[in-house]
C-alpha cells in the first residue's frame, strides 16, 4: 500500500520550532518549508532542471511572510512552467532583471548621467542654469519614469 502524503497546515506550521540542525518539512509536489536552527522558515521548490536533469531548489520566501496558500500557488506555478520545458528558476532570473534594467533606466538616473557629461563642456554658470531647470521643472513630474515605456514622440 502506498504511504499516504499528507499535506501540511497553517496549524501545524505555527508549532514548527527549530531543532539543534536544520530539517525539512514536505508538503509534497517539491514544496518544502526548510526549518533552519536559527529559527527560519524557508520555503523551497525542488524540481529536476528540464534540460540537464539535475535537482535544484528555487527559494520562494519565508514563512509567515509568504503564507502557505501563496506557496503553493508558486509551487503551481513552476511546475506549469516545467512541464512547457521552462526553468522557472531561469524563468525568474530573467524577470528580476528586466526589472531591474527597467527600474536602472529612469529618467532622472539618464538626465543625472548626461548632466555630468555636459557640464564640462559649458561654462558653470550655464551648467547650473541646466540642472536647475532640470530640477524645477523637468523632474518633479518625471523622475521615476522608466525610459523603456515612454512614448515616442518624434
Amino acid at each position: 500500500m502506498p504511504a499516504q502524503n499528507l499535506r501540511l497546515s497553517d496549524r501545524q506550521l505555527k508549532g514548527v520550532k527549530p531543532a539543534s540542525k536544520d530539517y525539512v518539512l514536505t508538503e509534497g509536489d517539491g514544496l518544502q518549508l526548510r526549518v533552519r536552527s536559527n529559527g527560519s522558515l524557508l520555503w523551497n521548490f525542488n524540481y529536476r532542471e528540464p534540460v540537464t536533469k539535475k535537482r535544484i531548489n528555487i527559494g520562494f520566501g519565508t514563512y509567515p511572510e509568504l503564507s502557505l496558500a501563496n506557496a503553493r500557488k508558486m509551487a503551481v506555478d513552476a511546475r506549469e512552467l516545467l512541464a512547457q520545458g521552462i526553468d522557472p528558476k531561469v524563468q525568474r532570473n530573467m524577470f528580476n532583471e528586466a526589472k531591474r534594467a527597467e527600474t536602472e533606466h529612469t529618467f532622472e538616473n539618464v538626465a543625472t548621467a548626461w548632466f555630468e557629461l555636459k557640464k564640462h563642456s559649458v561654462t558653470p554658470a550655464y551648467a547650473e542654469d541646466i540642472w536647475k531647470s532640470l530640477t524645477l521643472h523637468v523632474l518633479p513630474d518625471l523622475r521615476t519614469a522608466p525610459l523603456a515605456k515612454s512614448p515616442r514622440r518624434w
